[in-house]
């Protein structure tokens, strides 16, 4: 069986740290490329957390360092979700593989693009460099595959008051997707709360190997949910819709990214109700059964113990 080509957009971060073994461990996507992001966390801490993650994970997709600010605004972050590093909360070991710096992901994207049939592109932190890439390499967009993104939010936002925080961190960027063309599926905020991981999962989880036990530690300091009560999984919710798309009820919409006003900057409409007539752009996930997505969990990272 032929993988599919992947390359990952990602601000690791906890729930990043654990869509990235998701999609390295999984038996049918090839990992091309990961191209850490500001975010959760600053470009400092999300490139150090991408080498000790590769290090630990034993895989060699290259690294090539994405953008440390917005298109336009100041930077924010969830560090007070993540910790201070990100990855708060685990001891691990000193990295062997590192970033390569001879160029940006932008360029990098576009390498890989170029050498591959299709490619699927899939942003778990803010959009800026998937909005680059769209913006300066255009004639690379009838071999994307689909853009899959975790962010927006179906109603109430977690970083503003309509704004989920991958979106927030860079609308404008957003916007450029979202205009692109290019097929897109989405995850948003609601379904990441759906998709809890339970401490039953946890406990299982721990078993398996020291990529176990590093996740598991990630998860008692994971400050999104709690760990009695559940842990809200956002990110790998994209790669799930990329490999199990049939656990999804998925709806076809328009998707607007709010750039003007200042309230809601940053707001995703996901206009459901089509009240604002526009052609679809995008479909976007409003429920996943939660049993099945517990189950491929679970059955993906078992591998990291093989």
């Amino acid at each position: 069986m032929k993988k599919r080509p992947i390359i990952l957009s990602t601000d690791p971060g906890i729930d990043d740290a654990v869509a990235i073994a998701l999609a390295l461990f999984s038996e049918e996507l090839e990992v091309k490329l990961i191209c850490p992001i500001f975010g959760n966390v600053s470009i400092e801490n999300t490139k150090a957390n991408t080498e000790k993650l590769l290090t630990l994970y034993q895989k060699k997709p290259k690294i090539v360092m994405g953008s440390s600010r917005p298109l336009l605004r100041e930077p924010i972050n969830a560090s007070e979700i993540h910790g201070e590093s990100g990855m708060d909360g685990y001891k691990f070991p000193d990295p062997t593989i590192f970033t390569d710096n001879t160029q940006t992901a932008v360029e990098a994207m576009h390498e890989v693009v170029e050498q591959e049939e299709k490619t699927t592109l899939v942003g778990i932190g803010p959009l800026t460099d998937l909005a680059l890439f769209i913006h300066l390499y255009p004639q690379d967009l009838a071999k994307i595959e689909q853009i899959v993104v975790m962010g927006g939010s179906l109603g109430r936002g977690n970083y503003g008051v309509l704004s989920e925080f991958n979106f927030a961190a860079d609308p404008e960027a957003a916007k450029i997707v979202f205009n692109s063309g290019v097929p897109i599926r989405v995850a948003p905020l609601e379904v990441g709360d759906q998709a809890k991981i339970m401490p039953k999962v946890a406990a299982k989880i721990k078993s398996y190997g020291e990529i176990g036990e590093m996740i598991y530690q990630l998860f008692t300091k994971y400050r999104s949910g709690s760990f009695e009560a559940g842990l809200n999984m956002y990110d790998a919710l994209a790669i799930a819709l990329i490999l199990k798309p049939e656990i999804f009820e998925l709806a076809e919409t328009r998707v607007e990214i709010e750039t003007a006003a200042t309230y809601t900057y940053g707001a995703s409409l996901i206009d459901l109700n089509n009240y604002l007539s526009l052609p679809a752009n995008a479909e976007v996930a409003v429920n996943v059964e939660a049993q099945l997505f517990e189950q491929w969990f679970i059955d993906t990272l078992a591998r990291t113990a093989k």
